[in-house]
This record gives structure tokens, sequence and C-alpha cells, in this order.
């Protein structure tokens, strides 16, 4: 039989009893759909019912009548009804309350609750409750502390209905104390409080406290339900609590929730953020419905990882499936992308992505751009960015800006951010750091640093560490620990970067001080990256002590992935010489990487120990281990050493070398060339240090400085002076060490007046003062052209007081020449700054020797023997 229509009864209502009525109307409410549409418009029958006066003699009918224009939707009616009604009671007023928020007039549904308490009604927890949802909407923190008042008088402030609204309030207002307040008021047994306070702490990166909380639950009652488990498991991934994570899984599985999909999909993303990818595939592959977030953790998991083909091969699979695929979903895969092994897959990615309509999203195309210029194809990420066209916002300036200063190009990124500005927008955060990271010029540094304090974003923790980084790296230290010192909750990274400031600038003393001022800060985390900087500068004062001292801290810290990911530590021990320990710290890492290897390698052949560094390159290579640039560079310094002993051994040796290197591809890096070029020198094969030279793509400073140094020691004077020329037409700017070596070229080739050029070149043209060496290279110019009164009297106009290097470079040469007189003044000079050398004595009895005046001879060997120094013995390899 077909069910009555609310048209029908309504119509029959005269006919039909009051007690039936109610019954009627509520069996109205679940007919059809077309059936219902009949009730939204009751123009018709209103009046009708209006007219047996059902409404002002029943209160129950009206509020049946009340509760099925809510459940329609039919708001208005709902509230034209509640008007007619004489005396409403608190049912009356909850559904006209709750019909107010559903159709979103929420200031209006606070308006009723207060005429409601005006009219003297005693709200019961469906009112509270009500009013607290129209106060979370607006915001209203003041409304909702007044109605927990209300309902803490009058006894519903322990339900949970007006507890988890007021909860939800506070979380909303970011004041989640007052939530965790409210919350620890009772004892709660009600599951949707303890989820709302739950949830809230880990949305407020209460992280902790959300997982303490969590477990006080699981020690009583209520019981965790599919509403609980997926903040948990955020909280567990955010934090990277994998073990705690498999408890939680436990449970959900305890309780019977692993097979919800919310719950399944939290599992999975667990498993992926904390790197277990084939237990997140595992539990991915076993849901029964997987949604589009679950493929996405998935997806995310492999990109994070480092297995790109894998992630490409499950967003294959979701298009072949026809799944569903958001924004969250392609940016994860454009990340996989961004690798130049993978740049006819980005390139098909691109296709299909305008293919499909996803092109016109900001977030996609920022992620292109991103993606694009990661690969090293700026050029098309500058074309993405063209094409945003209307879309351009903050975000896509930042993205290209970033991507512009990935690329070196500090010009194109400071052009886009001017039209940042002409076009009215305020430039995203983000890219002030990457900005700061690829400036050398302390004038851009400033305006810089002018907009973060107009702005305030000084005391964001990366926009200052990248500020004061800055300004250290444009040599300006005092201003970088000046801003260092106003970002109010330094972090762990600040502190590094500080540190590691003072030990690049020359001041591993401070550096180690302000390491000590750390440990006094509470809530600072001492991670590995505090210990590398700390033991950095240990390093460079080679001070033990000290590095055993942060060493042994770190132990006792317990952080047993700081100490036993020990690169830092072999480092620190190579270079203080402790080898011993070095070793030994290098024997208790579970994973060996290049750089501690380098580092070993380095101190064995820096302390001597030629063989055993040869002997631990040799079975790294055997091991499978990848050597890098710098563990190469360390091994050929150190047959280079070996030359001295056995120079037929170690060109042999070398030539072996070089060839492994020519198959690793390293001969075109800087750093290899300018060691095969002095291994080649001091071998004396000038042939193939010119062929090292040339083998390298793009020489820098020390390459040069290597190839001069290598003619002028093997007396190819004017060959060296060319190569600096050549280095000059490069751009490349000399320094001291460099002009050393063109100093010795000119001595070489007897090029006094070239020496003399170049010397004022060094103080006029590069600003840099010539030291003991540079002078000592210039006597020696000049002496062994036998302009030995010239030397003598450059020697005594120097600016700076000559050292005994400067006296017996003048002292050899009057031997070479034969001047007695000239020579006695240098012996004397260099005797009274060198008393307990034998070298002044010798060189000045030589010279008498040479000249055949034997009682001179003779009476500087007794004054020898009567200070007790003896003649250092002569010896030989051959």
């Amino acid at each position: 039989m077909k069910a009555l229509t609310c048209h029908h009864f309504l119509q029959q209502s005269h006919k039909t009893s009051q007690i039936s009525l109610p019954t009627l109307i509520s069996s109205s409410i679940n007919l059809p759909n077309h059936e219902i549409i009949r009730f939204k418009k009751p123009k018709s029958y209103t009046p009708m019912f209006l007219k047996t006066k059902s409404l002002h003699s029943n209160l129950e009918f009206s509020n049946f009548l009340l509760r099925g224009y809510c459940k329609a939707s039919g708001f208005d009616y709902a509230l034209k009804v509640f008007d007619k009604i004489p005396h409403p009671d608190i049912s009356s007023w909850n559904l006209i309350i709750t019909s107010q928020n559903q159709s979103s007039r929420y200031a209006d549904s606070w308006g009723t609750f207060c005429r409601l308490h005006s009219l003297c009604f005693y709200p019961n927890e469906f009112t509270y409750g009500n009013a607290l949802s129209a106060c979370i909407a607006l915001n209203f923190v003041n409304g909702g502390k007044l109605l927990y008042s209300l309902a803490l008088k009058h006894g519903f402030s322990l339900d949970g209905y007006v507890r988890s609204g007021m909860i939800d309030l506070f979380l909303k207002c970011g004041s989640f104390s007052n939530a965790l307040r409210v919350f620890n008021d009772e004892s709660c047994v009600n599951v949707v409080c303890w989820n709302a306070i739950i949830s809230g702490a880990i949305k407020q990166n209460e992280d902790y406290v959300g997982l303490n909380l969590f477990r006080k639950m699981c020690r009583g009652f209520p019981s965790p339900n599919r509403f609980t488990f997926p903040s948990v498991f955020a909280a567990c991934a955010k934090l990277q609590e994998l073990e705690l994570g498999r408890m939680v899984h436990g449970l959900a599985v305890k309780y019977g929730e692993q097979q919800d999909l919310v719950v399944g999909t939290a599992i999975v993303d667990l498993y992926a953020k904390c790197g277990q990818v084939n237990e997140a595939m595992k539990k991915f592959s076993q849901m029964p419905i997987r949604n589009v977030v679950s493929w996405t953790a998935v997806i995310t998991g492999f990109v994070q990882k480092g297995e790109f083909q894998a992630a490409l091969r499950l967003f294959k699979e979701m298009i072949i499936l026809n799944q569903e695929i958001n924004n969250y979903t392609v940016t994860s895969v454009l990340s996989a992308c961004a690798n130049p092994m993978l740049f006819r897959e980005s390139f098909q990615v691109h296709c299909w992505i305008y293919k499909t309509g996803f092109y016109s999203d900001p977030t996609v195309k920022n992620s292109l751009i991103n993606m694009y210029s990661k690969i090293g194809a700026i050029e098309l990420s500058e074309q993405v960015f063209v094409d945003m066209k209307d879309l351009m916002n903050p975000s896509t300036y930042a993205t290209m800006i970033t991507a512009f200063c990935q690329d070196g190009r500090l010009e194109n990124a400071f052009s886009l951010l001017k039209r940042n500005f002409l076009e009215g927008l305020t430039p995203d955060i983000s890219c002030i750091p990457s900005l700061l990271s690829i400036i050398n010029l302390l004038e851009l540094g400033e305006q810089v640093h002018c907009y973060t304090l107009k702005t305030g974003v000084l005391f964001n923790h990366l926009v200052g560490c990248s500020l004061f980084t800055m300004y250290s790296k444009c040599g300006y230290l005092y201003e970088s620990y000046e801003i260092f010192q106003q970002i109010p909750d330094k972090d762990n990274v600040s502190w590094a970067s500080m540190i590691s400031g003072f030990t690049g600038h020359g001041y591993a003393y401070r550096a180690i001080e302000l390491f000590r001022e750390m440990l006094l800060v509470e809530d600072v985390i001492l991670d590995e990256t505090t210990l590398t900087a700390c033991l950095a500068a240990c390093s460079s004062l080679r001070f033990l002590k000290a590095g055993k001292e942060i060493h042994g801290f770190f132990i006792r810290q317990g952080d047993q992935k700081s100490v036993y990911g020990g690169s830092s530590l072999v480092n620190m021990y190579s270079r203080c010489g402790d080898l011993r320990s070095a070793k030994r710290v290098f024997d208790m890492m579970p994973f060996k990487d290049q750089i501690s290897c380098s580092s070993l390698v380095s101190g064995y052949a820096q302390n001597g120990y030629i063989k055993e560094a040869l002997h631990l390159f040799l079975d790294l290579i055997s091991s499978g281990l990848e050597v890098n640039s710098f563990t190469i560079s360390s091994v050929l310094g150190a047959v280079g050493d070996l030359n001295h002993s056995d120079v037929e051994k170690g060109l042999r040796i070398g030539i072996q070398l070089h060839a492994h290197i020519l198959k690793l591809g390293f001969e075109s890096e800087a750093s290899v060339g300018s060691s095969l070029v002095m291994m080649y020198s001091k071998c004396g094969n000038l042939n193939d240090c010119l062929k090292g030279f040339n083998q390298i793509k793009k020489p820098d400073l020390i390459s040069w400085t290597a190839m001069i140094n290598c003619y002028a020691q093997h007396g190819k004077g004017l060959e060296a002076l060319r190569v600096f020329e050549l280095m000059k037409k490069s751009g490349t700017k000399p320094d001291s060490v460099t002009f050393v070596g063109v100093l010795t070229a000119c001595s070489h080739s007897g090029l006094v007046k070239e020496g003399y050029s170049y010397l004022k070149s060094m103080v006029n043209d590069y600003q840099i003062d010539p030291g003991q060496r540079h002078y000592a290279c210039m006597v020696d110019v000049i002496g062994r052209s036998g302009r030995l009164k010239e030397a003598e009297t450059f020697i005594r106009n120097m600016p700076i007081e000559p050292n005994s290097l400067v006296w017996g470079t003048l002292l050899a040469a009057c031997k070479v020449h034969g001047e007695v007189e000239i020579g006695k003044i240098a012996a004397e000079k260099f005797i009274e700054l060198e008393p307990s050398s034998d070298g002044g004595y010798v060189a000045f009895s030589n010279i008498y020797a040479d000249v055949g005046q034997w009682e001179q001879v003779l009476k500087i060997r007794n004054e020898m023997k009567g200070t007790g120094i003896k003649k250092e013995p002569g010896w030989s390899y051959i």
C-alpha cells in the first residue's frame, strides 16, 4: 500500500486523532525523495494545519513539525512555525537553534540563545552544545566562556557534547592550554572529548602531549576508536617514532579498526614517512578500498626514499586503474622527476598534466618550475613561469626566484623580486633564505636585511640564520654575530651555523666558547650538525683535548647516531694527529661514508704514514665503496711525498692512480687535477704536469698556482710567467701563494725588473701585503743577478722587520758570488735571529773557505764549538 504523503495526512488531520498525528509526521520524514519535496513546499496545506489549531493546543505536534522542517532543510518554514508557537519549550528552542546553525546563521543562533536565556528558560546539554557550535563558527571565545560558565553552574559542564564543544572552541582559537584545562577539569569517559583533545594537541604541534594523552586513554576508559587512530599515527609519523607507531598499529588491529579506510591510510602514511616503504606497500596492498590519499602516501614514501622509478610505476598504475588523482599526487610525482636521469619521464608527466587540466593549478605549476630547475633546465622553468600569466602569486614568484638562486643567477633573482614588488605583491618568505645564500655583495645583502627588518621576518629561524651566514660569508663577522644575538629562540641550526662562522674566519676558540654557551640554553637539541660544527673548530686549532671532551659529552647524551655517524670525529682525530683514535672510530662506524674514508686517508698521508694511506685506499676500492675527489687528492698527496724516498715507485703508483682517475671521470675536477700537477711535479715530469693541468675543465686558483709553482721550481721561469698571464686573463685573482711562485720564477730566470713590477702589482692591483716569503724571493731575485749591495739596501728598506729567512737568502747569494763583507752582515743578522741554528755559521765559514781565508774558517768553527752548536751531517737518498 502506498505510503501517505504529507499533503494527504495534513488534509485529513481534522479526522485523525491527536495521538496518531505525530506518528504520521514522523513516518513522513522517511518518505522517498519525491515525496519529501512535497513536504518542502507546504503552501497548500499549512493554512489547513493552522486552522485545526493543533499548533496552539499540542506542543508535541509543533515540535514534530519543527523537526521535520529541519530534516528537510526548510529552515524558513521552521522559523515561521516557531514564531506561531505560543509557549515553546526547551526542545522547541533547541530545534530552532539547530535550524539556524544548519543554515549557517550563526549570529542568529547566538541571538536566539540570548533571547532564550533572557526569558528564564533553563538550557539543557543540547542547548549548550548547539550554542557552542555557533560560537565556534564565529570564533566567539568570550561567548563560549560565558556558555561554559552557565553549563558549569547548572551541572552540564561534564556532558560530553558541551565539553567537546568547548575544547573545539579553544583549539580553533589557538588556545591549547585552555582546551587542556577544560579537559582536565574532571575525569572524562567520553570518547569524543578524548579524540578532540588528542587531535587538537597534534594539530597545535604538541605532539608529545597528544601521544601522552593517548597512552592515558589506553590505560583506562574509553577505548580508542577509528577517529582516534589517524591523529596518533600522524604524530608518530611527524616525530619519526616508528616503534611507537608499530605498537599503535597493533592496537588498531586489536580494536578491529585497521580495515577502516581513514585508519588504513594513516598507517600507510606512517610507514611511508618513516622510510619503511616496503611495509607501507604491504599494508597498502591489503587495503580492500584505496583512496587518493593512500595512493599519494605510498608514492611520496618512494620519493622520500629516493626510489623514483617505483614512484613513477605506481603513478602509472593509478592512471591505468582510473584512480582519482589530485594535485598532491601530481606534486609528489613531479618531486620524483626532479632528477637529471629522468628528464624524458619528467617531460612525459608534464604533457600528461597539460592534457588532464592540472596545468591550471598554481601548486602544480610551482612544482614544475622547481622540477625543471633541479634537473638543470632553467629555461623550461622560465617558460612555465611565463605561462602562468594571471595565476601569478607570491608563492610562484618565490619558486622562480629560488630556481634562479639554485642556478646561481643572482641578477635574474633580484630582477624578479623587484617585479614582485612592482605588481603590489608581498614576497613569500620562503625565497629570502635562497636569495641570501648566493649573495656575495654586502650592499645587496644589506638591502635584503632592511626588508627583513621592515616586514618582521628577521625573527624567522631560517631567515635569521641565512642572514647572519650571509654577513659571515661577506667577511663581516661582527655584524653576523649581532644578528645571531637578535634571534629570540635559536634552534640547533642557528647555533651550529654561528659556530661554523667563527671557525671559518679563524676564531675557532670563540666557536668553542659559543658551544659552551649553547649548553646552558634549555630546549636546544644537540645533534650531529652541532657536533660537526664544534669538532671542526677543534680540528682547526689541532685542539685534541677539547675534541675528546666534546666527543665524550655527546657519548653521555646517549645519541648513538651522532657518535657513530662519526665522519666529523674521524676528521678531528686525523687532523689532530691521533690516528689510533681516528681508526678506532672509523672501525666502529656501521656505515663508512666517503668523508670518513677521505679524512682517514688524508690523516695518514699528512702524518707521514704513506703506506698506510695507500693500503687503506686500496681496501676502499676492493670493498666497492665509492671514492670521491677529496679522497683521490689525499692519496695523490701521499704519493707525492713517497717520491722523496722512492721516485720510481712513486711515479709508478701515480700513473696507476691517474689511470683510475680517468676511469672514474674525475680528471676534469680542479682539486684532482691540481693534485696530479703537484704529484708529477715532485716526480720531475713536467710534460705530465701539463697534461694533468689541461684536463681540468675549469681551473681554480689552486690549479693555476700549482702549475706556476711547477714551472718555477724546475727553472722554467718564463713558462711560469706565461701561465700567470693566462690566469689573469681567465679572471682568476691571484693570492699571496701565487705571487710566491711568480717571484720564484723571476728569480730562476734572472728577471729583476719583472720581479719589482710583480711585487708592486701585488700591492697596488690586488691589495695583498707582501710577507716574509715574498721579500725573501725578491732578495733572491736581486741576489742571483749579483746585485748584492742593492739586495742589502732592499732589506733595510722593507716595511716589516726582516726575519731569518730573508737574511739567510742574502747570505746564500753572498756565498754564490763570494761577497765577504755583505755576507758577514747577513750571517750576523741570521745568527742573531737563529742563535741555535748551524746554518748561518756553516754558510759564513763556506764563504771564507771559497776565498781561501782558512783562519776565519777555523775561527767560526771554534765559535760553533763554544756555543755547543754542531753541524748537522749531510745525507742523501742515493
